[in-house]
């Protein structure tokens, strides 16, 4: 067999060794993500459980709650996450100047605001958004518009932001907007700042825009060479599932470890002690960061402590925080970037920033 592979590899022009070749010729095979097929069975089982011990009270309330925790969150998300795959399909075959040319220059303040516009306008929940993320990142974006990109996105959808104002007001849902926008930008100018100095990585991605044409000339560009097929949109779909493989893993995680929460520490618990004090917001603080739920599931426990406990900094702390200190996001980032001292900076950067809004926001409350 080692002569063989040498031979081939000798007729196409490659150098004849005996470790080279038949490592070539013999790829070693990839270990199983256990972490992904483990957690995506378990939300599978729960799920399916959920319609087989629905009406039967006599089962462990553990159960009960785990399994009706895991049906109400893919039934809140599902639809993030198809559009989040969807758009990552797209991402895939939109040139990478076209992308850079809508986010602008890495490392300027117009680069980190259009990226922060760019994830407030994006409807997607906070898992489907990490995918993008990953994309963009992939795509070119700069440390700092990547980070402004996720801060500034995950329950500022359009249809989240709807639902808070008929939660909590108008006033306060828009307060809760611009504050999060001026975190995602100041967070943004800190990373590039500090990948300037070299204290991090930069994106080894970004080469900068090679085309020369406007936005929207490039935008006009792409939409006459789209061909919309069933086979082209199989091929979207195909690609966004497998380019979101990283975020599957820690969003089936991420959900397992939620809903066991939820079955074995009483959310009550955490809510009766979100009071307006500086007690109450490191708690809520510790309860964002324990309880991992997806925007759609963040957005009416923030609204609960805005109006029950009457602590509108504890629930900004409680929606941003939970992006900030969110360890699906943590651990999304250190995959993508390959930098655990990248991942650990974001909540370092962005926690004292929202600590501080919300201490602001309990005294005007």
């Amino acid at each position: 067999m080692g002569d063989c592979c040498n031979k081939e590899q000798e007729s196409k022009g490659a150098p004849s060794s005996g470790g080279a070749s038949h490592d070539s010729c013999h790829p070693q095979k990839k270990q199983p993500d256990y972490l992904l097929w483990v957690s995506a069975t378990i939300v599978l089982v729960c799920y399916v459980l959920y319609w087989l011990i629905d009406g039967h009270p006599d089962l462990p309330q553990w159960l009960v709650v785990m399994t009706s925790g895991v049906y109400e969150l893919i039934n809140r998300m599902w639809w993030g996450i198809l559009a989040a795959v969807i758009f990552v399909g797209l991402l895939e075959r939109i040139p990478r100047d076209l992308v850079m040319s809508a986010l602008g220059q890495g490392g300027t303040l117009k680069g980190i605001v259009r990226a922060t516009f760019a994830g407030v306008l994006l409807d997607l929940c906070s898992h489907g958004i990490l995918m993008v993320g990953a994309k963009l990142y992939e795509r070119g974006a700069s440390l700092g518009q990547l980070m402004a990109f996720l801060i500034a996105s995950p329950w500022n959808s359009l249809s989240l932001t709807i639902i808070l104002v008929a939660l909590i007001g108008l006033g306060w849902t828009l307060a809760f907007v611009l504050l999060s926008m001026a975190v995602g930008i100041v967070t943004g100018l800190i990373f590039d700042r500090l990948v300037s100095k070299g204290t991090l990585p930069a994106n080894p991605n970004n080469g900068g825009i090679t085309n020369g044409d406007s936005l929207g000339k490039q935008f006009v560009q792409l939409l006459k060479t789209a061909r919309i097929t069933p086979a082209s949109i199989a091929a979207v779909l195909g690609d966004g599932l497998r380019d979101s493989r990283m975020v599957f893993r820690w969003l089936f995680f991420g959900i397992v470890l939620a809903t066991a929460i939820r079955a074995f520490v009483p959310l009550d618990t955490y809510q009766a002690l979100f009071g307006p004090t500086v007690a109450g917001l490191l708690l809520t603080l510790l309860a964002a960061t324990v309880i991992e739920v997806c925007s759609e599931g963040s957005t009416p426990i923030a609204a609960d402590i805005v109006t029950r406990a009457a602590a509108p900094g504890n629930g900004f702390t409680f929606l941003m925080a939970g992006v900030a200190t969110d360890y699906t996001e943590v651990m999304v980032i250190r995959d993508m970037t390959k930098s655990w001292k990248i991942a650990l900076f974001l909540p370092l950067i962005s926690l004292p920033q929202i600590l501080v809004i919300g201490w602001v926001l309990n005294q005007l409350g």
